[in-house]
């Protein structure tokens, strides 16, 4: 149980982006489930533990807004998505509570389920970064979201941020930081980035 001196988990959920490799506009409109990718990511996310969600938008925002709701969640615009996933990532960081523990999501990986985000909350050490991991067809753990960054580390991962990368830099200078959770069970960790993925979303 969560008491009032240890860190809750703010997610940042990245649904930016234009979907130019899929051609259907923003991805976060896309529709699953009877509602939208990014309203149905984002209750999963709260589903999963995490106290807030920020949710950041990027192309299209006025279209994403107008056609799904976000009342559950913080709603912030990048107004420099082209430049990147690390430009959207620091502008929901901003938005979110700085003395939590910040988790990382993607809004067109449409298979995380909040069994997988407890299970990154609940498997978190602290003092470090805790990734959902994914078999591929060798048996081999391949790395993906959501991660958590754990609240100490939150300041070091966001100077790192370049461009489209993300926390990408820190977490390939920092490898002895990580700890992986298995999330095959739950899903493969695919993203919906081209017409062949679209099956995810069925």
């Amino acid at each position: 149980m969560r008491t009032s001196n240890m860190p809750g988990t703010s997610a940042v959920l990245l649904a930016a982006g234009a979907g130019t490799r899929l051609g259907l506009g923003p991805k976060a409109i896309l529709p699953f489930r009877g509602l939208s990718l990014v309203e149905v990511i984002g209750s999963v996310l709260l589903d999963g533990g995490c106290n807030e969600v920020v949710v950041v938008l990027g192309a299209g925002a006025e279209r994403v807004q107008a056609s799904t709701n976000l009342d559950h969640f913080t709603t912030v615009v990048n107004p420099r998505w082209q430049s990147g996933m690390g430009g959207s990532l620091l502008c929901g960081v901003v938005a979110t509570n700085p003395y939590n523990h910040l988790l990382v999501a993607l809004v067109d990986q449409p298979g995380v389920t909040p069994e997988m985000v407890r299970s990154l909350r609940e498997g978190h050490r602290p003092g470090r970064v805790t990734a959902a991991a994914y078999r591929d067809a060798r048996g081999a753990f391949r790395r993906g979201h959501p991660l958590l960054i754990d609240v100490t580390l939150r300041a070091a991962a966001c100077e790192s941020v370049r461009g489209d990368a993300g926390a990408r830099s820190f977490l390939s200078s920092n490898p002895g930081l990580i700890d992986l959770v298995d999330c095959t069970d739950q899903s493969t960790g695919d993203d919906v980035d081209t017409r062949e993925k679209m099956h995810l979303l069925d």
